[in-house]
């Protein structure tokens, strides 16, 4: 999975819609593919007429979203793309670019001087959840956690609570994502498969977790115990477990299938 930053000029060539349509060079094309989460970003203000549209007159983050399907730009002869956002959720406040001196972001030593220059920008698992980690929660709901917090206490929470913006949305705590870690380790449990493990140090801790019953499947906002309700799969299971629409695989199932082929 990819991590990238992509930023929204307050002037574009192009006629994007925010959290729904994003356009971008083809030398991008490798940090964006299909399924990347991308955090939106916009930079220091140039022109006064543009100030009421902005979170914020200085470099910020305005956005969280993921890469939907990426297609040529048809209207493009340098070879230019797009791309469809989906799980588009707005921060209510501007996240600075800076804190107490510091860029949230990563600059590579060779980057100094041009680093702002590239409108997406490739980051680590650990840059995405810090830039997250500075937003607020809203209603006991979190935009993102440091991959590395747990937490001593377990408590049961409510989510799954529909919105509607551009598309539907299942919001999802990460609080009860840390603690379903907590509980179940980060070690998918259907395969074995570990990350650290597997990739070393640079994936260390990286999991994804799994909803047994499917939020969308509830009809509204819901208790979600993560002792009983989440479990933690790799990427490969999560997808599985998923593959059709009018089926989620149980646990049981996926290990059933795994034990026969392998």
């Amino acid at each position: 999975m990819k991590f990238a930053v992509i930023t929204e000029n307050d002037v574009s060539p192009w006629d994007d819609k925010t959290g729904q349509l994003y356009h971008f060079p083809k030398r991008y094309a490798k940090l964006l593919p299909s399924g990347t989460k991308v955090i939106y970003y916009k930079g220091k203000l140039k022109e006064a007429k543009f100030a009421d549209q902005r979170l914020a007159k200085e470099p910020h983050y305005f956005a969280v979203a993921e890469i939907g399907t990426v297609n040529p730009d048809p209207e493009s002869k340098k070879g230019d793309l797009y791309a469809d956002i989906v799980n588009y959720r707005p921060f209510d406040e501007a996240i600075l670019a800076r804190k107490d001196g510091d860029y949230l972001e990563d600059i590579p030593e060779n980057k100094r001087s041009n680093y702002w220059r590239d409108g997406v920008r490739e980051i680590t698992i650990a840059i995405y959840y810090h830039i997250l980690g500075q937003v607020p929660a809203v209603d006991d709901v979190a935009y993102g956690f440091e991959e590395d917090d747990t937490q001593s206490s377990y408590t049961a929470s409510m989510e799954g609570g529909q919105s509607y913006r551009t598309v539907s949305t299942y919001e999802r705590d990460p609080k009860l994502r840390a603690q379903a870690i907590e509980f179940h380790g980060r070690v998918c449990k259907a395969c074995g498969f570990d990350f650290g493990s597997f990739y070393g140090s640079y994936a260390e801790g990286y999991i994804e977790v799994h909803h047994i019953e499917p939020l969308s499947m509830r009809g509204g906002p819901i208790k979600i115990d993560p002792r009983k309700d989440l479990v933690p799969l790799c990427s490969n299971c999560h997808s599985v477990v998923h593959r059709k629409r009018d089926q989620t695989l149980s646990i049981e199932k996926l290990k059933e299938i795994i034990t026969q082929n392998a």
